[in-house]
Formats: C-alpha cells, structure tokens, sequence
C-alpha cells in the first residue's frame, strides 16, 4: 500500500501559506511518502503549486487532486499535463473531476449538467492528444475544429506521452461506473472501508463492462490521522468539517459527499445534518454528526486501534492511503505523519 498527502486545500491562499506546503511535501518525500495531491475548488488552482514541488522534490508522484473539466478545454488538459509529465520527470498523475453544480454553474458560467458524458468526452480527447493524434472529435458537448469556422484539426506538438495516468475523482454511482471502465485509477473520498461496496460495487460493474477488473485500477482513499487516547477531543474537532462536507459541499439538491455517506448506512444522520446547515443552524448540524460515523471515516486513537483502521483500508482493496496528520504545528504533524507511514508500511504490505 502506498501513501500520499495532500498539498494545500480547497480553501487554500493564504499569505506564506504556499511555502509551508513546499516545506511539508519536502519533508514527507523524506518520510518515504509516495505520493502529493494538489487541490482545486476556488482557490489555488490544481497545477501550479505541483510544478513548483516538481522543482523541489525529486521521487515523489505528483497528482492533480483534481483538476476541473468545466474549467479548462480537454486540450488544454492534455497540455498541460504533458508539460508537467515532462517537467517532473515522468512523475505526474492527471486527476480529474466534475466538481460541483455550485463550483461549476457560479464560478466558471459552465452547465453542470451530463457530467458523466462531460467527463467521457474529456479522457476521450486527452487520451487522444496524449498518443499524438489529431484532435477530431465530435461529440454531444465537445466538437474539434468547431464546426463552420476555419479551424482545422490539429496534433499537439509536445512529443507523444500515452502513458500518463489518469485518476478520476467520483462518487456518484455512474461516474463510478465509468471511472471503472475507463481510468487508470480513483480517487474516492466519502469512503468507509467497511462498507467499500457503496463505491467500489460501481466501479466493479464498470470495470467488467470494459473487460477489466478492480485490480486494474488504483484505488486512493484517506483521512485524518491522529495518535493518542483522546479520542473523544479527535472525534470533536473533525465534527465541524464532517458537517460542512454533509451539508455544504454541493447545493441542497445535488450533495454527491452526503449521498455517498447515505449509501454507506448514514442515511438518517446525513439527511438531518443536511437539513440543519441548509437552514443556517451550523451549530446543531455539528452536533448532529455521529461520533461513529467520524470514526469510521478516519484513523483515530491509539497505536492499535490505527492499525486496525489501516488493515481494514487494505483488506477492502484500496491501493493508496492519504493521510492528512493531525498535529498543532508542521513538527507535530509530521511526527503523526511518520509514525502512520511506518504503520502502513507494517500493515499494509507491499505497494
């Protein structure tokens, strides 16, 4: 099992706050980390802080944790994550996703709508510029040349690169389904690993459509971890973001976080802390959050009862565990860091 961290947040851009993610990525590559994943909602974008840590690292996977189809062209995907293939070295991962109807309808002016085909569509025509082929392609939602104008059909002229993985960030049952069929890997979050099937049960149905199994695919999921006894204060202070996920990632209609959580035998907790955000109560929907749903859904506790959530990662299939540290400062939690990394090592066999 390999790991990964994440590098800055949905919410990220703060003033200094870019070095402190350079200095913690550099260290983690250090601790034998396999893997940093960027962030994209509406601050940093997915790619620039990875080009700069393909500069100041030198073994460690660098994935887009994702980028936005609605918010670039495909070509323009494909582009860019050849440039960044080649500038670190073989070391780029491409991961994309649909974000949300807020996200994509408010901040980029895109219809959300048919994101499955949307995403289709998208890995057709990357995939097609990564082998170095003329971008023809006509589509429901994309057409290359646009069609009556005096564009004609181009290749890209960066040197072929087909062998660019491509994860695809989804929690929906068809968008799990195609992420089977057609990705190099996922990147799935609203996981509990024992009840994988709420998500894996997908991605399994699409992979046998392609002919393919589970075991073709790279499956990355994670969370908080923290050691110690306290495990009542751990529960507490990840209450706030559980809600937020439940109750405001996404609009009050369209929650993909809260209906991936609902599938996994939360449906009651997760209707009510949804109901409670939307209507501005933000104090009662956290304290609507179970504290065994927090649990499950992180690698809280002491040493043991960490390795035990590790195990239960590795047995329900997944490939890659991210962990984000807990920790009051970068030496805290990359203290926390280290130690989980020896775990998985322990427990997780082999990567």
């Amino acid at each position: 099992m390999k790991t990964a961290i994440g590098a800055g947040g949905a919410a990220s851009g703060s003033r200094g706050g870019f070095e402190r993610v350079v200095q913690f990525a550099v260290e983690a590559e250090k601790l034998g980390v396999d893997q940093a994943w960027s962030a994209e909602a509406w601050g940093w974008d997915a790619v620039s802080t990875l080009a700069f840590l393909a500069a100041r690292t030198e073994r460690l996977e660098l994935g887009t944790g994702i980028m936005q189809i609605s918010a670039r062209a495909p070509a323009m995907t494909a582009m860019t994550a050849m440039t960044m293939n080649a500038i670190s070295n073989g070391r780029f991962r491409l991961g994309l996703g649909a974000s949300g109807p807020q996200v994509v309808e408010g901040l980029h002016g895109r219809p959300f709508a048919h994101g499955v085909a949307r995403m289709r569509e998208t890995l057709e025509i990357v995939r097609t510029a990564f082998r170095g082929e003329k971008l023809a392609y006509d589509g429901k939602h994309h057409q290359l040349p646009l069609p009556g104008g005096e564009g004609k059909a181009l290749r890209l002229a960066i040197p072929p690169d087909p062998d660019i993985p491509i994860h695809l960030a989804t929690l929906a049952p068809k968008a799990l389904e195609l992420t089977g069929e057609l990705a190099d890997g996922w990147l799935g979050t609203s996981f509990i690993p024992e009840h994988a099937d709420a998500h894996l049960a997908h991605i399994e149905t699409g992979a046998r459509r392609a002919g393919r199994t589970l075991d073709d695919l790279e499956l990355a999921v994670g969370g908080s971890v923290e050691f110690g006894d306290h495990v009542d204060d751990m529960v507490a202070r990840r209450k706030p973001g559980m809600a937020f996920t439940l109750g405001a990632m996404g609009s009050p209609k369209t929650n993909f976080y809260n209906a991936a959580y609902r599938r996994a035998g939360f449906e009651d907790a997760c209707v009510e802390v949804q109901r409670l955000w939307v209507a501005g109560k933000r104090t009662e929907a956290v304290a609507a959050v179970p504290d065994e749903m927090v649990r499950a859904a992180h690698l809280l506790g002491p040493e043991a009862d960490v390795r035990e959530r590790i195990r239960a990662y590795r047995d329900a299939g997944i490939d890659t565990l991210r962990l984000d540290p807990g920790g009051d400062d970068a030496a805290a939690r990359l203290d926390t860091l280290g130690r989980a990394v020896e775990l998985v090592r322990e427990e997780g066999g082999a990567a």
